[in-house]
């Protein structure tokens, strides 16, 4: 059987993220309708939002360096495998038992896939831009990520059963990824031997990049569970709107911004990206605030663009940031590293916020929430600085 090359293989991968956020993105408009027919308090939709990072968090504990040893390639076959399966489990759903499932699944297939197929753009690029995979990776994410939520708005909204039928679209668009997946080339590591599982870690020497690149990536998912958790009911309180479409529309204003901004960066330092992003998320809260405060849906609409520039800029910078540095034998495990303190921060505030809108009101617990990622804002752009000065220190005695 023939099959692709680096090329191929390399623009497959951006089709395994593309799904891995379409996947996890697809419940999120449909959350307001589930609440209303289910009687769902915020507690347990969020709880619910919150069931797929802790998966993932768990199984990026287990599995985090597996495609260090096993190949990229048959980790993102499992992952998507479980990805269509729990496609299936949502769209048999009739209570909030099987939407637990179906997150569960989702996280633990996004854990296999997403950080294996982050390594496989670094490995497989064949470009003269080496900041192309961190980009890529950011706009094949916001692109799953607005297909999820403007086709399981308009599919919700306009077409018969709603709570089922973009479960239906997902999961063929799954055994499709999977057909793909299994023409791409074979990248087995040579010499890997037998995986255990173990938890991921750090390789020598670059603690630094490893810190700089967490606080960017959760940045971006902080600000992003904040959209994603309470974004369907600031839209739907702002505008009055119960149709779906429009308030996955709203939502997935900030996903395209991302997606457009990353492909406008491509060429920017991965230092000036986490600093310009630690900005831009701060700017983005404060407008969140104000949307709150005054009921303004102009004022949301600002924030789901600022906002969405800095995830773009934070999360494009905190990868580029760790792909480049990490060997190819570490680049799993790092990168999954990432993804597993950052996955952490975005199950605590999705979950902090919805208790705290459920307890307090959604203006009151925005006051109380936004400080907070404020702060982690804050100190990715001071690590990103003060790392940036080490190296250019670290230059000058080597030029002089």
């Amino acid at each position: 059987m023939s099959r692709f090359g680096r090329r191929g293989s390399f623009w497959v991968s951006t089709l395994v993220l593309a799904l891995c956020l379409w996947s996890s993105g697809a419940p999120s408009v449909l959350y307001p309708t589930y609440a209303q027919e289910w009687g769902l308090s915020s507690v347990v939709v969020t709880s619910v939002f919150a069931a797929y990072p802790a998966a993932l968090l768990l199984s990026l504990l287990v599995v985090g360096d597996l495609s260090d040893v096993i190949g990229r390639r048959r980790t993102m076959l499992l992952g998507i495998a479980l990805i269509a399966v729990s496609a299936i489990v949502f769209s048999l759903a009739g209570g909030v038992a099987l939407l637990y499932v179906g997150r569960a699944l989702q996280g633990v297939g996004t854990a296999l896939a997403l950080s294996a197929a982050s390594a496989s753009l670094v490995d497989n690029n064949v470009s003269a831009n080496p900041r192309l995979p961190s980009s890529l990776t950011t706009v094949s994410t916001s692109t799953g990520l607005t297909l999820s939520l403007l086709v399981s708005g308009a599919l919700a909204q306009y077409a018969p059963l709603p709570l089922q039928l973009s479960y239906w679209v997902l999961a063929p668009v799954g055994l499709l990824t999977i057909v793909m997946l299994a023409l791409s080339r074979d990248d087995r590591p040579e010499g890997a031997g037998r995986w255990r599982p173990r938890l991921p870690h750090v390789a020598p020497g670059l603690g630094t990049v490893y810190v700089g690149a967490t606080l960017a990536v959760s940045v971006a998912y902080a600000t992003g569970a904040l959209v994603l958790s309470l974004g369907a009911q600031m839209a739907r309180e702002l505008t009055g709107a119960t149709d779906l479409l429009v308030i996955g529309s709203a939502l997935a204003l900030s996903s395209v911004v991302i997606g457009v901004t990353a492909l406008a960066i491509q060429r920017v330092p991965a230092h000036t990206l986490i600093v310009t992003g630690a900005g831009s998320a701060i700017a983005g809260l404060a407008l969140m605030e104000w949307a709150a405060s005054s009921g303004s849906f102009a004022l949301f609409l600002a924030f789901s663009v600022v906002s969405g520039v800095g995830y773009s800029l934070s999360f494009s910078g905190g990868l580029s940031l760790v792909g480049r540095a990490a060997p190819a034998e570490h680049r799993g495990s790092m990168i999954s590293a990432v993804y597993l303190v950052s996955y952490l921060g975005q199950a605590v505030t999705a979950v902090a916020a919805g208790a705290l809108a459920t307890s307090l009101g959604l203006e009151l617990a925005l006051d109380l929430v936004a400080p907070v990622v404020a702060l982690l804002c804050v100190a990715a752009g001071v690590v990103a600085l003060l790392d940036l000065r080490r190296r250019r220190i670290a230059v000058r005695p080597a030029s002089a």
